[in-house]
């Protein structure tokens, strides 16, 4: 079993998501050890790209702070490479193709083995296109996690046939970010997953409040959180370790509860 898929075996898994560099390298390097002691199961590490089309304004914003401060990919790979040891808990990457394309996409696949990454999410790669990237990924053992939304409808059986890892379950469409209501029909997706293979899925794209994780963690193997974190570290700068803590913690608490 995939280091990815052990993180859905103890229950239902809290996945957070920080923007690598915001607002700086060492502010990540303190908090990505601070989101495992806090109860995440799985941590998505944000590469900030200079067009991230599938983000809201929160990690858009977060991306162009990372950038100024001087984040490349790089230095990404060294931040995460110099505390692989003390991660116990899976890491995948969060990017965009352009980004693995200038860098290399044999080079980031074994930079990202190296120092310890489980996988990535490519959110700009439509299924249809994502053998280029897959079959270099998969010779490096890395697992490229594939997303489905509210309009995949036909392909969500073909998708969750060939997935690895989990499957992001998009919970509504647009881009990223916090909402009141989430898309009900997220059951019904992770239905069709679930008729066609038993592979977990988790659900993402704003969730923020305890309330809802606890709602999608009813229908699904874990949640998955960006914007809120996001915006605690805009908030607070380097000062926010404790309220990121204190907030992964209620989060896991309440979805383990279900």
């Amino acid at each position: 079993m995939s280091k990815i898929a052990q993180a859905f075996e103890k229950g239902k898994a809290f996945i957070p998501f920080v923007t690598a560099g915001d607002p700086d390298l060492e502010t990540t390097k303190k908090l990505l050890p601070i989101l495992q002691e806090s109860g995440a199961d799985l941590i998505e590490i944000g590469i900030p790209f200079s067009d991230p089309v599938a983000e809201g304004i929160v990690i858009q914003k977060a991306d162009e702070r990372a950038l100024a401060s001087g984040t490349t990919t790089d230095k990404i790979f060294d931040m995460v490479d110099s505390i692989k040891n003390e991660m116990k808990v899976p890491m995948v990457f969060m990017t965009y193709a352009n980004v693995i394309f200038v860098y290399g996409i044999e080079k980031f696949a074994k930079r990202s083995k190296e120092i310890g990454i489980s996988g990535v999410i490519i959110p700009d790669v439509p299924f249809e296109e994502k053998e280029e990237m897959d079959s270099v990924f998969s010779q490096y053992d890395l697992e490229v996690i594939s997303l489905i939304a509210p309009t995949s409808h036909d392909r969500i059986q073909a998708i969750a046939a060939e997935a690895k890892g989990f499957v992001y379950c998009v919970s509504s469409l647009g881009v990223t970010g916090m909402r009141s209501t989430i898309n009900k029909g997220v059951a019904t997706m992770i239905e069709q997953v679930k008729a066609t293979r038993d592979v977990p899925c988790a659900i993402g794209f704003g969730i923020s409040t305890p309330e809802q994780a606890k709602e999608m963690a009813q229908i699904s193997d874990g949640v998955i959180v960006g914007s809120a974190i996001v915006k605690l570290v805009e908030t607070y700068g380097k000062n926010c370790m404790e309220p990121v803590a204190d907030y992964v913690k209620s989060m896991k608490e309440a979805i383990s509860e279900v």
